[in-house]
């Protein structure tokens, strides 16, 4: 049903983006310089950086959500642009049905106006309201308004959704399914220009692998960001690397990436040598003949050459510039041996159960995590052990000395966005020190002025990083986590494995990240649908 839904989808005029010179800066800091590109058809193009390098903003201005300071975005009129943000809609309509409906810009607003006019006659009815009504009666099925429902249907269906599911609010699903629903908006629309952030978070190993099937088969240009190495590598044609201002195109998908980047890396640090020695050479001239008459011509022209020189060998850059985070995680006071007890828990939302007995006793020093398909209601059982979610039935006993610190799936959760980075640390690490804290926030690469911006212009990565800077200030001994590598850059995720490796204290988590699991974990936690979840040693 899948794919047959995806040929209905199917667009013949294909249509590429064309960037001519763009810049943007925030401050000080340059997002991109002078950037300019012909997006090819039909290919699949990743674009790739450490978190904060400016990826979402670069899809923003293409979107046209944000403006540059310079430059130009040429859209052709038959290309149609979808766009996937990071996260779900925070206010979805009432039900998922009507949300998908509401993916279409066009008929969603027509469908609308027809429901405003026609509310406005029935309560006034003349000829004038019947007239109105008329034109936008007219005007809504001319454009295809009433086979909508029958086309959402069908993209829901063949997203995976049962017809159960249609009247359901979105509210109640998990992370992986609203993010289908997001897509499914999108594709109601018929794209044929495909613009992805960061789509496989939230997402369980099937619906990662159904999702990259069918990009796989999507007919037009798909431009995405992903921290996902394996998703980079079966999907990228092309990367664009974003660095310190810069973009750069190359041809592969993300090992060929490492590779041309290092070999890059390398001929950069030659031709940095070979200017250097020129420089040397002509300052030893300008050094030895600079006070003497008959040189002074010949040594004000190598110190003109040695300013271009200098000129030429910074627009290099460096292609090693990324920094790393670096931190450990410390505790405070060890936990007595029990940390926690869950007798016959039963999870759900009101009366909607979305798993029963689950029973789990977990030891001081274990790290464990919990896997399973979306909606089987890992989160949600995160949410009842901290007390955001009561269990529908059931109960948990802490053992003696445990402090948790919990990390949301959504930061926003735990932060204030309308407060700046320092003052959302302080909060939720009261006792830690203000030089403390922005140790901290520099060890994540948190710096300088940064410290001082709003939550809400981060990316996702800064603000897991904010999070995890609060959760180190902590020293909790109990750390439950909730897809703690959703937005993180992959040379973050190493580094929390790590840290998590040497951590003396326990650990639950939720996450789809088999390598980061394998790094670290001591036993898995199996949550399925049909039978009692099990604790499984590593």
């Amino acid at each position: 049903m899948l794919f047959s839904m995806h040929r209905h989808l199917l667009v013949l005029n294909r249509s590429v983006i064309i960037i001519q010179n763009l810049s943007k800066h925030f401050g000080s800091k340059a997002i991109v310089n002078d950037f300019s590109y012909n997006f090819p058809k039909n290919a699949n193009i990743s674009l790739i950086g450490a978190n904060g390098a400016g990826k979402t903003t670069f899809l923003n201005m293409i979107c046209k959500l944000e403006d540059p300071d310079a430059g130009i975005i040429t859209i052709p009129k038959d290309c149609v642009l979808a766009y996937l943000p990071q996260s779900p809609n925070e206010t979805p309509e009432e039900t998922i049905l009507k949300e998908c409906i509401s993916g279409h810009q066009t008929l969603s607003v027509l469908g609308a106006r027809r429901d405003k006019v026609l509310e406005a006659m029935t309560a006034n009815y003349s000829e004038e309201s019947f007239a109105a009504y008329e034109i936008a009666e007219h005007e809504f099925a001319d454009k295809g308004g009433y086979a909508l429902e029958s086309d959402a249907k069908g993209i829901l269906v063949g997203l995976g959704f049962e017809t159960s599911q249609f009247n359901q609010s979105p509210l109640v699903l998990s992370g992986g399914w609203r993010m289908r629903v997001e897509l499914a908006k999108l594709l109601i629309n018929n794209p044929n220009f495909l613009i992805l952030d960061e789509p496989t978070n939230h997402l369980d190993l099937p619906s990662l692998t159904w999702l990259e099937q069918y990009l796989k088969s999507f007919a037009g240009t798909l431009l995405f960001v992903s921290h996902d190495r394996d998703f980079l590598n079966n999907l990228s044609e092309i990367t664009i690397h974003m660095q310190n201002g810069l973009a750069r195109v190359y041809n592969g998908d993300f090992d060929s990436f490492l590779q041309q980047k290092a070999e890059r890396a390398e001929q950069t640090r030659r031709e940095k040598l070979s200017l250097q020695r020129k420089q040397d050479h002509m300052q030893a001239f300008v050094d030895r003949f600079r006070a003497k008459a008959t040189k002074a011509r010949q040594a004000q022209s190598r110190i003109k050459m040695i300013e271009r020189l200098k000129a030429i060998e910074a627009k290099l850059g460096d292609e090693d510039a990324d920094k790393k985070a670096h931190f450990n995680m410390t505790v405070d006071k060890p936990s007595g041996r029990i940390v926690l007890d869950v007798k016959n828990a039963s999870i759900g939302y009101g009366d909607t159960i979305l798993n029963k007995n689950i029973g789990i006793k977990i030891l001081r020093g274990q790290k464990i995590a919990i896997i399973g398909a979306n909606g089987i209601g890992k989160s949600t059982f995160l949410k009842s052990i901290v007390g955001e979610i009561p269990y529908i039935s059931g109960e948990h006993e802490w053992g003696t000395n445990v402090t948790v610190g919990y990390y949301s799936q959504d930061q926003l959760d735990l932060l204030n966005k309308d407060e700046n980075v320092l003052n959302n640390v302080t909060a939720l690490a009261p006792k830690a020190t203000m030089q403390q804290i922005r140790a901290l926030l520099g060890s994540l690469l948190i710096t300088n002025d940064d410290v001082q911006k709003s939550v809400k212009v981060l990316s996702g990565g800064e603000r897991s990083k904010v999070v995890i800077a609060a959760l180190l200030a902590q020293k909790n001994n109990f750390l439950i986590l909730d897809e703690p590598t959703n937005h993180l850059d992959m040379s973050s995720v190493e580094m929390l494995s790590s840290a998590l490796e040497s951590y003396n204290g326990t650990v639950l988590l939720v996450s789809h990240n088999r390598a980061f699991i394998n790094a670290f974990a001591t036993q898995i936690f199996h949550m399925d649908k049909y039978k009692k979840a099990e604790l499984i040693d590593m």
